[in-house]
């Protein structure tokens, strides 16, 4: 507005409430801040420096100016304050909102020219600044046109690009693929997996994560049977580059690099679903074989010597064979595979042990062969009841989650991994019934034991095989009772009746301290990242609770803080007494347009909205559960309400058992009776004394 800055100060002053305006100076900081401060060092209130900006439109419209320029320098600057500006979503509306933002090529006017024409810091700070504009979801990205998508394409495929163009091209491909079918299928016709798979042979954990992203996106917007072309055609290799440099390599892994991780292992598998749910065909000859080499690997000799008899003879042989392998119906076995799931999967992983395990397989089928029926292990039936079970531990099938970190090392040091995890186990599960002396009666137990043993050695992330392998052997049935039993009396709950009033008596004091750890936890604040409707994104916002517990602070972080986020760094306030109410779930604002997926179900689980004034929110999405139950339960105790979250009735029976124990520890082996010993009769007379000496 061109007023006197001796006015600015004056107005500021004023509306803040600040001293004397004549103690305060203004200096320029650059050509759009300016920043007030006190002359007098030793007056100065609370610290503060006030910041004032111009405009986001202005912002807009001379950052638009500066790069049209003619000057080169000039050019670079102004872009490089566009890539900054632009992750504010106030200035890359009004940016977005100029006469010039769209041109009829579909694509953005100045990045039309600039992505064409340059190169260096001027293309990386102009793709810089497109993915943070894109990022907001002001613009759809099937506006853009097929030149532009093959120039994005193109900086990925040059053998020697800069590092910064290289990670935002990878970025705008992957929000390509993600966000729009129609360019899923151009995106794939300009780029393969093959000609991203070099990017994995470097040592840059940014490229590498980008380009696993990429893979990632293109993996799941394919159709099944591209899917099932580039396994055959690529995976092997990707799993194999995966491990040697990134896995084992010295840097260790970011939490979005595991995600990626993550994400490529759960599409892995995923490609094992068509198997899972395809019912076998009893009367598919080609099905039947496979059936045939099971029998014909395990009992060779025995079948070579009984080649020859009546079709009656030869039958009776077959069912007695077929019931030596543990199936069910021991005249036809193709019965069993007609469950789904697991379907064909369970036939292709017995034939993988039959044929790359063979002597293991043969020892398995001729001991158990050899045992009594009822103590026999069938073969057959746990090779399916096994692969079921592996199915629902891996999740195949199921979309990666948006928020899961949980990879396991092993599983990319084979491209058979999962029918290598199969021989392993169902090994493991001989054994375990060996060792559990089990009949047939007892096969839902011994398989939920084997659960047990394969998830408890999974929780330990082996980094091969063989680990897990190793790891297993200590995991033996006597082990598992063990730890069972160890758990049993770390959880063991007192039922009789002054043990419970006891523990009423002492639930508000742990309720007490839980409310006060969950305050000193929002006193310390968490970190929350941003996500978008469009793609994962690096950006972060801290917000901590004041030590007096009536301030709330929050505000905008540029990359993730090591650790707390001071008081004074963070902008904007919010007031406790002003807190209306806090809602989690679909009722916050931010989910309500979710749909179904799975990720979004995962959001929803960690969404929560702070209502304050009249229609306002502060929204939340908590990095994990444990920070959700944290915050929603600090809120709620600000509030005066009930802390009701799984993490408070965890740390509660925890907290009361521990103590419950420690008040009780004299009392070991003493009988408590059930009820309070009787009140004895008054005496006849008063008439005596205590003696204290």
């Amino acid at each position: 507005q061109k007023k006197p800055l001796s006015a600015i100060i004056k107005e500021v002053c004023e509306g803040w409430n600040l001293p004397n305006p004549e103690t305060f100076a203004l200096q320029n900081a650059d050509s759009t801040n300016f920043y007030i401060t006190e002359k007098n060092r030793n007056n100065i209130k609370n610290g503060s420096i006030l910041r004032l900006t111009t405009s986001a439109a202005q912002m807009a419209q001379q950052l638009h100016e500066r790069i049209q320029s003619s000057s080169m320098d000039m050019k670079l600057d102004a872009l490089k304050d566009l890539a900054n500006s632009s992750r504010d979503i106030t200035f890359a509306q009004e940016f977005i909102n100029l006469d010039v933002t769209v041109c009829s090529s579909g694509c953005f006017s100045f990045y039309l020219s600039v992505t064409i024409t340059v190169f260096g810091d001027l293309l990386s700070f102009t793709l810089t600044a497109f993915v943070e504009l894109m990022d907001h979801g002001i613009v759809s990205w099937d506006t853009f046109s097929v030149a532009f998508i093959k120039k994005i394409a193109s900086y990925v495929c040059k053998s020697s690009m800069d590092t910064a163009v290289l990670q935002r091209s990878l970025a705008i491909l992957e929000s390509m693929v993600l966000n729009s079918q129609d360019l899923y299928q151009k995106v794939a016709q300009e780029i393969t997996i093959g000609q991203l798979i070099p990017h994995l042979q470097g040592t840059d954990q940014d490229i590498q994560t980008y380009t696993i992203a990429v893979i990632n996106a293109l993996f799941l917007k394919a159709p099944e049977e591209k899917r099932q072309q580039c396994n055959v055609l690529h995976l092997s290799k990707i799993l194999f580059l995966v491990f040697q440099n990134v896995i084992r390599s010295n840097k260790p892994i970011n939490d979005e690099m595991a995600h990626q991780l993550y994400v490529l292992q759960v599409l892995t598998f995923n490609l094992l679903e068509d198997r899972m749910m395809t019912k076998m065909d009893p009367q598919d000859q080609a099905q039947r074989d496979i059936i045939f080499e099971l029998r014909r690997i395990a009992f060779d000799v025995e079948c070579e010597s009984n080649n020859s008899g009546s079709f009656e003879k030869r039958k009776s042989m077959y069912t007695r064979d077929y019931k030596k392998l543990g199936f069910i119906n021991h005249v036809n076995p193709a019965v069993d595979f007609t469950q789904i799931p697991p379907g064909m999967l369970a036939l292709d992983n017995m034939l993988y042990f039959a044929r790359h395990h063979q002597d293991a397989y043969i020892r398995i089928v001729l001991e158990n062969s050899s045992r009594e029926d009822k103590h026999e292990c069938p073969f057959g039936r746990s090779s399916i009841e096994l692969t079921k079970m592996l199915c629902e531990i891996l999740k195949v099938g199921e979309l990666p989650s948006e928020n899961c970190h949980d990879f396991h090392p092993m599983f990319f040091t084979h491209d058979r991994s999962f029918e290598e995890f199969f021989c392993i186990c169902i090994q493991l599960l001989n054994k375990t019934w060996k060792e559990m002396r089990a009949t047939s009666e007892d096969f839902n137990k011994v398989m939920q034991v084997v659960k047990e043993q394969i998830t408890r050695a999974l929780t330990i992330k082996p980094n091969s095989l063989d680990q897990f392998k190793s790891r297993l052997q200590n995991l033996s049935y006597t082990e598992i009772l063990k730890l069972r039993q160890s758990e049993r009396m770390n959880q063991e709950d007192f039922q009789s009746r002054p043990i419970l009033e006891l523990r009423e008596k002492i639930q508000p004091e742990i309720m007490e301290l839980i409310k006060q750890q969950r305050l000193n936890r929002l006193c310390e604040g968490t970190c929350f990242r941003k996500i978008s409707s469009r793609r994962r994104q690096d950006k972060f916002w801290y917000c901590r609770l004041s030590p007096n517990h009536k301030v709330l602070h929050y505000g905008d972080l540029e990359e993730s803080p090591q650790g707390e986020v001071p008081h004074d760094s963070l902008q904007d306030k919010l007031p406790v007494a002003d807190i209306k109410a806090v809602v989690t779930g679909k009722d916050c604002p931010h989910m309500k347009e979710k749909g179904a997926l799975k990720q979004n179900k995962e959001l929803l689980e960690l969404a929560f909205s702070v209502l304050y004034e009249s229609d306002e929110y502060l929204n939340f999405i908590a990095p994990d559960k444990h920070e959700y139950c944290v915050w929603t339960d600090g809120l709620n105790a600000l509030l005066g309400k009930e802390m009701t979250s799984e993490f408070t009735r965890s740390d509660m029976d925890t907290l009361l058992n521990m103590e419950m124990k420690l008040r009780l520890l004299d009392l070991e082996n003493i009988q408590i009776p059930e009820v309070p010993p009787p009140i004895p009769k008054e005496p006849s007379n008063y008439d005596f004394v205590y003696d204290c000496n």
